[in-house]
């Protein structure tokens, strides 16, 4: 197997994929005109650039050819969501009985591939199936866009215009590189690509050409686009040999405000506060660190998280996310459900909501601050002073059941 990353020794500013920066939800429903009068002088601006990063003519031009600005992606910088997905309808819909069957037999489809990738990157073979199944499910959906005309056309229209600029120029280098064709380099309407949904400036740091044929396809060839993840995960700090996290159950009347102050802490000392892994099962290692995770409160499953949730989170920086994945690896090596089901009636809040509970609890005398929307420490130690004071079990959670009982 043969890297050849020494064609990309180049600056990278941006590594991290579009999904982890929320392009879509808090955008400007005012988006910046385009910098430029027409598409043409916006590609002949383009043209110095590429070239002085190695591009040649003829690729440019190809990569650039029918090329028309998009509304419809546009139009997607300015979506706001309707509705907030709880933790557990998101779990439910990412780890489907289909998703969660079709990744063991990938399983065995990708056996050696999977095999030679963890013995290399010391990735357990179910996260970089969870990964895959999660970007583009296994390689059935991966965008449709062509690439170079989605970050064009964010370019041109002045939205994140450093950020995609650069991740437009990267792509034209991996063109010149030879890494794929331009007809085949489709991604998500942001420019994440292939199978595995790579932002060009990551393509660049951690894709690997496990064939050693002098490409690195994450488009056509799986082998090199499991490789690539299994790379990312163990670039930003994979432990080999643990896992993401455990489900737990807690004691009765647990002190969460206390869980909630402690932060991370090793698991023997989560047990000494009456935390047990379910199923009766032991820790395998009580050094390990962790923190409490409790996406329902106490309603629902709660969990210790360890390190690799974190890593997991470098791929898309979402808790849902993480633990989506976390739990379809755990599916695919033939572990059971949840043991505490989430919530059945639980509703999320979106940003305004939030933005009223906090306005609520100031107006109760439970200050939080200025009301942003962003459930952080303060605010959840206002919901906890509230919630004792009401009576309620003072998980700081906060819920639909919450901002009831506040209005």
């Amino acid at each position: 197997m043969r890297n050849t990353a020494s064609i990309f020794d180049l600056p990278v500013l941006s590594r991290r994929r579009a999904m982890a920066l929320g392009l879509g939800a808090g955008a400007a429903l005012l988006l910046p005109r385009p910098a430029f009068a027409n598409v043409q002088d916006f590609i002949a601006s383009v043209w110095p650039e590429a070239s002085s990063r190695g591009v040649s003519r003829a690729i440019f031009e190809q990569a650039f050819s029918g090329f028309a600005p998009s509304d419809r992606i546009m139009s997607l910088t300015r979506s706001q969501p309707e509705s907030v997905k709880t933790t557990g309808q998101y779990v439910a819909d990412a780890v489907s009985s289909t998703r969660v069957s079709t990744g063991q037999r990938m399983r065995g489809e990708w056996a050696q591939t999977l095999g030679v990738t963890q013995q290399r990157f010391g990735i357990q073979s179910e996260i970089v199936l969870a990964i895959w199944g999660m970007e583009t499910n296994y390689g059935s959906y991966m965008g449709g866009n062509n690439v170079i005309h989605a970050l064009a056309t964010l370019t041109y229209g002045n939205y994140r215009r450093d950020f995609f600029k650069n991740e437009l120029l990267t792509a034209l280098q991996i063109l010149q590189a030879g890494h794929v064709a331009a007809p085949q380099m489709v991604g998500s309407w942001a420019g994440a690509m292939g199978h595995t949904q790579f932002m060009p400036s990551s393509f660049v740091a951690y894709a690997v050409d496990y064939n050693g044929n002098g490409k690195r396809d994450i488009w056509n060839s799986v082998p090199d686009a499991l490789a690539s993840a299994a790379n990312y995960l163990n670039s930003h700090g994979w432990r080999n040999g643990e896992t993401w996290g455990y489900e737990v159950q807690l004691p009765a009347n647990f002190d969460y405000g206390r869980a909630w102050d402690v932060g991370r802490q090793t698991l023997g000392q989560w047990e000494s506060m009456g935390v047990r892994r379910t199923g009766g099962r032991s820790f395998p290692r009580a050094g390990d660190m962790g923190r409490i995770f409790m996406p329902s409160g106490s309603g629902g499953p709660v969990f210790l998280l360890l390190a690799n949730f974190d890593v997991i989170k470098r791929y898309n920086n979402s808790d849902n996310y993480a633990l989506a994945v976390g739990h379809l690896a755990d599916r695919i090596l033939g572990v059971g459900p949840f043991v505490r089901p989430f919530p059945s009636n639980e509703a999320g809040l979106t940003r305004s909501q939030r933005e009223e509970l906090q306005g609520l609890l100031n107006r109760r005398g439970f200050n939080v601050g200025t009301p942003d929307g962003i459930i952080g420490s303060k605010t959840r130690q206002g919901i906890i002073a509230f919630q004792r004071a009401a009576g309620l079990i003072a998980d700081g959670h906060a819920s639909s059941g919450l901002l009831a009982a506040l209005r």
